[in-house]
């Protein structure tokens, strides 16, 4: 005698439960694809970054680079399956409970179920997101809608799976060993529909995650950074006559697939241009609504300025330059007639980022609302269809997707700094060696992936680098082949503009190829400030010291 139970096991739920759960983040993923509705694990992560304080934020970048994201939006779609696989555990056992019978019913109870839980989770998820990065609220009636069919379609097709699994009896009987191989056969019926489903939802999950994470385009080899040079910058200028520096000179102004992205989205935001608007508000007279045609037909500006990520290490390539076009931000500000008593400059983006930047840094000639980068529009990536460029502030002052500004009578503290990190954000003193060595800074230059320094005694060595001082400028950059002990000159190629870092040389000359040679780099700015050589990380206020390579 042996009770038969005709139910399935718990752990044929769970992996049932993960296929439908599949099949439902799928057309979640589409839904979010071309419509734009709420994509669970994407406020998960959203969520994530807004609760991490920045130390924790600033390890993670140090180590894992871009990947801290998205690693943390593959583990929120990880966490979203193992969420459908419990309630199928948990809408199961509550069908047995209500004896539930029939596919239609069954389907609708756990349609319902997961409807409830999911719409829960992500009205949760929007509102401490919303909390603290600051954005308007989201319309209630879109997540409510946007959640249905996904939801439905997690319960029809978890009921399928069920549909012919017997359910328990309520006494025991005697069962035959063709009634147990019937039911062993149910299950894998079950499972075999469930592999069936994953067939098919997994590779829409596969096309619709590389329609939000697109390859990065690459630059054909052909073309090159120098069209963007002005003229006087094409010909090699004094000590850089070595061609092993040609790719140093290629890539002073950085190529638009090499720039640095750092910002707070798995995703890339996507705006459309022809419905945006910029808003601009506040301690104004005037309050402005400006569309995407009205601001670029405003009197432009260009000019070349490199951005820093203030989490950069010393040697990291969270930095590069660019030239930019756009709109002289005080240009906006005269419109909009700013008033008296105003301190602070509050800028709030389309991706739900927020930046407070003094208004006398807005009023400075070198700040502007750019839409287009390295003669182009501005791409998604870089904050399409309008950004700011702030020099002298770290990246993290120069925001993208803006859509509002507000003119506040107090310091007003952005989405970083109330995650811990510094609201003043100057650029401090940096000098980095691109050439030789190995340091992630050469990511940003292209062609140097197959650069080889031979070291040979009696050989000019080629020693060369980047230094940047915010808008200070550079004034002097020194090296050390000794670690420290003695010091030269490098000679230093005129800046772009007085915003961007500058290239600068100083090759030696060695005696022995079997020497240790530690190679130290410091700048000077224009104020006559010498870069510090204290070592500090870059949680809060931007990392610190010399970079040095052994070679």
């Amino acid at each position: 005698m042996i009770e038969k139970t005709g139910s399935i096991s718990t752990t044929t739920s769970f992996v049932v439960g993960l296929a439908a759960g599949a099949v439902a983040i799928a057309i979640s993923l589409i839904i979010r694809s071309f419509a734009g509705g709420p994509f669970i694990p994407e406020l998960a992560s959203q969520t994530l970054f807004s609760l991490t304080p920045g130390q924790f934020e600033s390890q993670a970048v140090a180590n894992f680079g871009p990947l801290a994201k998205y690693s943390a939006f593959a583990g929120a779609i990880i966490a979203n399956f193992i969420l459908y696989g419990l309630l199928a555990i948990w809408v199961d056992r509550l069908q047995n409970k209500l004896h539930r019978k029939g596919y239609v019913g069954k389907a609708i109870l756990s349609s319902v179920v997961a409807y409830v839980i999911l719409l829960i989770v992500t009205i949760s998820l929007v509102t401490i997101t919303e909390a603290r990065t600051h954005t308007q609220p989201t319309s209630i009636i879109r997540l409510v809608l946007s959640l249905i069919l996904p939801q439905i379609a997690f319960g029809f097709t978890l009921s399928s799976f069920y549909e012919k699994i017997r359910r328990p009896s309520r006494k025991p009987v005697v069962e035959k060993p063709s009634e147990t191989t019937t039911q062993i056969d149910y299950k894998k019926r079950a499972l075999l529909r469930a592999a069936i489903a994953s067939a098919v939802a997994l590779p829409i999950l596969y096309l619709g995650l590389n329609r939000l994470f697109p390859t990065q385009e690459v630059q054909p080899p052909s073309s090159s950074s120098l069209s963007l040079l002005p003229l006087q910058s094409k010909s090699k200028p004094l000590g850089f006559e070595d061609p092993r520096l040609a790719p140093l000179l290629d890539s002073e102004v950085t190529p638009t697939y090499l720039f640095y992205r750092i910002d707070i989205n798995p995703i890339v935001p996507v705006v459309d241009a022809t419905s945006w608007t910029l808003t601009v508000k506040g301690l104004v007279n005037n309050p402005l609504t400006i569309t995407y045609e009205e601001i670029k037909a405003m009197p432009p500006v260009k000019e070349y300025a490199t951005l820093q990520c203030v989490s950069n290490k010393i040697g990291g390539d969270l930095t590069s330059t660019a030239l930019w076009k756009g709109v002289r931000l005080k240009d906006v500000l005269q419109k909009a007639q700013v008033k008296p008593g105003a301190k602070y400059i509050a800028v709030r983006c389309y991706d739900g980022y927020d930046v407070g930047i003094p208004l006398e840094r807005g009023l400075l000639d070198g700040s502007i609302l750019a839409y287009e980068m390295n003669l182009a529009p501005l791409t998604s990536e870089h904050g399409y269809p309008v950004r700011a460029i702030v020099p002298g502030l770290y990246g993290m002052m120069n925001p993208k997707w803006i859509t509002e500004i507000e003119l506040v009578d107090n310091v007003y503290e952005g989405y970083w700094a109330r995650n811990g990190w510094t609201n003043v954000a100057t650029e401090d003193t940096h000098s980095f060696i691109v050439i030789p060595g190995q340091a992630p800074v050469r990511d940003r230059f292209r062609n140097l992936d197959v650069e080889n320094i031979n070291i040979v005694p009696g050989q000019k060595v080629p020693v060369a680098g980047i230094a940047f001082a915010g808008d200070r400028g550079i004034a002097k950059v020194e090296v050390s082949t000794d670690g420290g002990v003695t010091w030269k000159s490098a000679s230093i190629k005129d800046p772009l503009s007085k915003y961007t870092w500058v290239l600068w040389t100083a090759g030696f000359t060695p005696a022995t190829a079997q020497g240790n040679y530690r190679i130290v780099v410091r700048a000077t700015d224009k104020t006559g400030k010498i870069q510090t050589a204290e070592v500090r990380p870059p949680f809060p206020d931007g990392a610190t010291g010399y970079h040095m390579i052994n070679i």
